[in-house]
């Protein structure tokens, strides 16, 4: 991407930069994964660092979207565009609600450091000087959030990037170049800083995703893509794929007597992956991952796939202590030292670590997070807690992911909770390779709105992305669900329309790795199951992809929802809590209530005519909606079928669809 270089720091430049650092992260993803030896080598480092700066660069564009749409009621845009101050805080958020592993919680709370310096500038725009004093608060507060930073990791390359900016006087571009300069020896030198690292012959790939983010940083100002550095120390291991380079790291990681940490195999799904055409509901689908020992917290997801290579969110990435631990407490902070100093040391990293990672988003007090530090410390270890204003992102490995939740309870609200189990008789365990397990010969993958349709659909077999209220999956999210699937052949539902071009670039790139990709354009959750009421994994695929969207084309859906502030409808003006029935995504009642307005919908949707009805009931929706609308539909229509099930948080109050 050709760029015009500017001196100085802008709204633009933030959005430039957040780009062509996705990009930059985009290309050395595969080559990051690979060197991912310390503290774990689970070879994620890459996806996690790019999946971060993915939710990072979608919140500057939603910002920049929203001055082009103006505020709500207005004839167009701002013509001025979002402020300095508005792009690195929305950069900072962005990072901070999708920071992905350590590395990427780590990489959350830079661009945190840099956002809270570059927002505070009088001016609206930002210059050398202020650039200087950014990069050295980030690694300041980087450095800070690591319970117990270790030298020769990512918080070493990000503060020789600010030593080395602060030495240099000029403008943005020059004050880049020698972040970018110094952070490259740094990170040439973590081998000699950390002898996990130098053994295994590699330099740290937190550090080496940074090199790149700061790589983007020069591009922006100067219109020049640095030359990258060098990933290797010494020696370069063969070139294989994604999966295979995982497992070459840890390879060299056991050779120097660091465990790795792939999680246990599960089945692929596919095999099975097909639910009835007149599904008969058993009571509201289970909701993968919730309670964890008595915590009661409802918002929870354990992966499903037991944290598969590659899985966002998986352990990896750089900056924390040692994973050794001992059994008691002392033992559990005695361990955290500097490299080579007793049990805690890198030469023991990995060695009977907590069996599982634990993530999740806080909403709490500064006193309380004090307080929680002080706890998950005690329970675990490379324990990261970054963010600030009452958000934080909590992430830490511990044995026993209830308490570590029940300590976010304690502190706060605890939410996006995500608890990856590392299994028995897996390489972290057993310190030895597991064989690659079989592909599947086909699967389904799924983007679903709530955690009891994603029940659903797993228990058909599919594996599923969840997207929650306002924060669609990326196609980084997308690209690891197609994998985690493990098969020849996969048919995607994105069951959205806005995600039709995000699954068509993950459709793209899984395919180049020779996976045989099929995108069915589901627009709505109902239209996937439809669509996987019909899947036959023994038919041909192209046949089986042509009648799943043949059965999505022929059901009609519809949504109920609250308006959120005052609108222009085709259905009229709404008010901000009037009750919206949208059906195939226009708006076409505005009601008072959920009943009459979803009584409405349903009856405007069967006058067409229809053999089924599904039901999707929101978190809040009382069973007695449901029972009234059954109790209409048998009423009007005795020919019609109606299925009933529980979506959870799924966003509108109720999904229905008509076969």
């Amino acid at each position: 991407m050709a760029q015009v270089p500017q001196t100085f720091f802008d709204a633009l430049a933030v959005r430039t930069w957040c780009g062509l650092a996705l990009e930059t992260l985009g290309r050395a993803r595969e080559e990051i994964d690979a060197i991912n030896v310390y503290p774990v080598a689970d070879g994620d480092t890459g996806t996690n660092l790019y999946l971060t700066v993915e939710s990072a660069a979608g919140a500057v564009e939603a910002v920049f979207a929203g001055h082009a749409a103006g505020p709500p009621g207005s004839a167009g845009g701002r013509p001025d565009g979002p402020t300095l101050a508005d792009a690195v805080r929305a950069m900072a958020h962005g990072a901070l609600i999708g920071a992905r592993g350590n590395s990427g919680t780590i990489l959350a709370q830079l661009l945190r450091g840099m956002a809270q310096v570059l927002a505070g500038c009088e001016s609206p725009q930002a210059g050398g000087r202020d650039l200087r004093l950014a990069l050295r608060h980030a690694a300041d507060s980087a450095r800070a959030a690591v319970a117990h930073p270790v030298e020769g990791t990512v918080l070493t390359v990000a503060s020789a990037a600010a030593a080395s900016a602060e030495s240099t006087e000029g403008d943005c571009g020059t004050v880049a170049r020698a972040a970018y300069a110094g952070a490259r020896t740094a990170l040439a030198e973590t081998p000699s800083r950390l002898p996990v690292l130098e053994r295994a012959g590699v330099v740290d790939a937190g550090g080496r995703g940074l090199v790149a983010v700061l790589g983007a940083l020069v591009e922006t100002f100067t219109g020049e893509r640095p030359r990258g550095p060098a990933a290797h120390a010494g020696r370069v291991p063969e070139a294989r794929g994604s999966r295979q380079r995982a497992a070459g790291a840890v390879e060299a990681a056991e050779r120097v007597r660091v465990a790795g940490a792939e999680p246990a195999a599960v089945d692929a799904p596919g095999e099975h992956a097909r639910v009835p055409a007149r599904p008969v509901p058993k009571g509201p689908p289970a909701t993968p991952g919730t309670g964890h020992a008595g915590t009661g917290v409802p918002d929870v997801t354990a992966d499903a796939e037991q944290g598969v290579p590659g899985e966002p969110g998986a352990r990896g990435g750089s900056g924390n202590a040692s994973h050794a631990r001992g059994t008691s407490r002392e033992d559990a902070v005695a361990v955290c030292a500097e490299p080579g100093e007793g049990p805690g040391g890198a030469d023991a990293a990995g060695q009977d670590g907590p069996a599982f990672e634990v993530i999740y988003l806080l909403e709490a007090e500064d006193a309380a997070v004090v307080r929680l530090r002080e706890r998950l410390d005690v329970l675990g270890d490379s324990l990261v807690v970054v963010g600030g204003d009452g958000l934080w992102n909590v992430h830490v490995h511990v044995d026993d992911p209830g308490a570590a939740v029940e300590a976010g309870i304690e502190a706060g609200r605890p939410y996006r909770i995500r608890i990856t189990h590392f299994g028995a008789g897996d390489v972290h365990t057993t310190g030895a390779e597991r064989p690659p397990r079989e592909r599947a010969q086909r699967a389904v993958v799924a983007v679903v709105p709530g955690e009891g349709l994603a029940g659903l659909y797993a228990e058909a077999g599919a594996t599923t992305v969840l997207a929650r209220p306002g924060e669609p999956p990326a196609s980084g999210e997308l690209v690891q669900a197609l994998r985690r699937a493990h098969a020849r052949e996969v048919v995607l539902l994105p069951n959205d329309a806005e995600l039709r071009h995000t699954a068509a670039a993950a459709a793209e790139q899984v395919r180049t790795e020779g996976v045989r990709v099929a995108l069915i354009p589901t627009r709505s959750a109902i239209q996937g199951i439809a669509a996987l009421a019909v899947h036959e994994p023994e038919r041909r695929f192209d046949e089986d992809v042509v009648s799943m969207t043949s059965a999505a084309g022929a059901t009609r859906y519809a949504e109920v929802t609250v308006a959120e502030h005052e609108s222009w409808t085709m259905a009229g003006i709404c008010q901000a809590g009037d009750v919206l029935g949208l059906i195939d995504g226009d708006v076409a009642v505005i009601g008072p209530d959920l009943t009459t307005t979803a009584e409405t919908v349903l009856e405007r949707m069967l006058a067409a005519g229809g053999e089924m009805v599904t039901l999707v009931l929101g978190e809040d929706v009382p069973d007695t909606v449901a029972r009234y609308l059954e109790g209409r539909v048998r009423e009007g229509y005795l020919a019609v079928d109606t299925v009933v099930y529980r979506g959870g948080r799924q966003g509108a109050l109720l999904l229905i669809g008509v076969e």
